[in-house]
């Protein structure tokens, strides 16, 4: 089984600026995580502080705030971990889904999905 990769481009909240930013498919991961250097260039701010656990079972506290993420076209509004040096980048299954995307299995690839209103 293989990684899937992506560049995504992430927006502040008003989408005044963005930065375009490659980060691994995780449809395991809740939450979509971006480096805070990046957040930080954005403008982007902490909302709250969460404790996450990371594969090998510990836990680890991050801030928490929003972005537009957009992929191919399509634009979302997604929770997102201010990620910390060592912390890879990932799009988790919340902004995928919200963008309409999930992972097809045998190619490896993103593929348009239907969203349910219900």
């Amino acid at each position: 089984m293989g990684f899937t990769y992506v560049t995504v481009r992430v927006y502040s909240i008003d989408l005044a600026k963005w930065e375009d930013v490659e980060v691994l498919v995780n449809s395991g991961a809740l939450l979509t995580s971006i480096p805070r250097s990046v957040l930080e260039r954005l403008g982007s701010k902490p909302i709250t502080r969460r404790k996450l656990r990371v594969y090998g079972g510990n836990l680890v506290e991050r801030d928490i705030g929003g972005v537009v993420v957009e992929y191919e076209g399509q634009r979302a509004i997604a929770p997102v971990i201010f990620g910390e040096e060592g912390d890879i980048p990932v799009l988790g299954v919340t902004a995928l889904e919200a963008l309409g995307y999930q992972i097809d299995p045998i190619s490896k690839k993103l593929k348009p999905t239907e969203l349910l209103m219900v």
